[in-house]
């Protein structure tokens, strides 16, 4: 079935990002026989527009930033890959997919980003700061960036996240791991350590403390996986 074809109010909601489109594409090729792709393909398609009429119509559409490459509708539709093809695929594997949508980004800003430095701390502070602003627009996650202080690591929390919201209409919270964890690889490549304890899918924030990779702090909170698969801080 053509993207074109499927049947969901563009007005409000968008199509799963190219990349991401691509990502399920390859997984489907890798786990079935070429004659059955397409079929598993279209269930997917299908299974998306499925969620997408059942879904709150105030994230902002193209407008919003969040809703982009590895943002909130990929992570529908690898929520929804994971439900179609539950069966062959695994958390690891949508792990893998959503850091592939997410990361490129910064590995971009790894080749001269080093948040041990004063400057590029302070720039990821008001780039915070900014996305504090477009999330008070539309609503979508409410974020809380604590004022900076150059002796601190950086703080700012989720109250609320779509992504989290659609895995318990869904059931559908043991993926959610799969797509919170890439936040960590995400600072590590810009030379910074992400410090959690919660999330909005397993507590009641997404608490976000960020230092630079040789801050002591980093080592006085150790990480580890609990027992559902996130990656989290003592």
């Amino acid at each position: 079935m053509k993207d074109n074809e499927l049947s969901f109010d563009r007005s409000c909601h968008v199509l799963y990002s190219k990349p991401c489109k691509k990502q399920i594409q390859s997984k489907i090729a890798l786990h079935y026989p070429e004659d059955e792709r397409d079929a598993v393909w279209e269930r997917v398609q299908r299974q998306y527009a499925e969620y997408l009429a059942d879904w709150r119509t105030d994230l902002g559409g193209k407008k919003n930033f969040h809703n982009g490459a590895g943002g909130t509708y990929d992570c529908i539709a690898l929520m929804t890959y994971y439900k179609v093809c539950q069966a062959v695929t695994s958390l690891a594997e949508i792990e893998e997919m959503e850091s592939e949508l997410f990361l490129p980004v910064f590995r971009l800003l790894s080749k001269f980003v080093d948040c041990n430095k004063p400057f590029f701390r302070k720039l990821m502070y008001q780039s915070f700061r900014n996305a504090e602003k477009q999330c008070g627009q539309w609503h979508d996650y409410e974020m809380l960036v604590a004022p900076f202080d150059k002796a601190q690591p950086i703080y700012y929390e989720f109250t609320v996240c779509p992504a989290a919201e659609f895995a318990k209409q869904h059931d559908l919270l043991e993926v959610m791991p799969a797509l919170c964890n890439p936040d960590y690889t995400a600072m590590e490549l810009i030379h910074a350590r992400l410090i959690r304890t919660s999330t909005c899918a397993n507590g009641c924030k997404c608490d976000y403390t960020i230092c630079g990779d040789k801050d002591p702090y980093a080592k006085e909170h150790p990480e580890f996986r609990d027992e559902a698969g996130y990656r989290k801080n003592s």
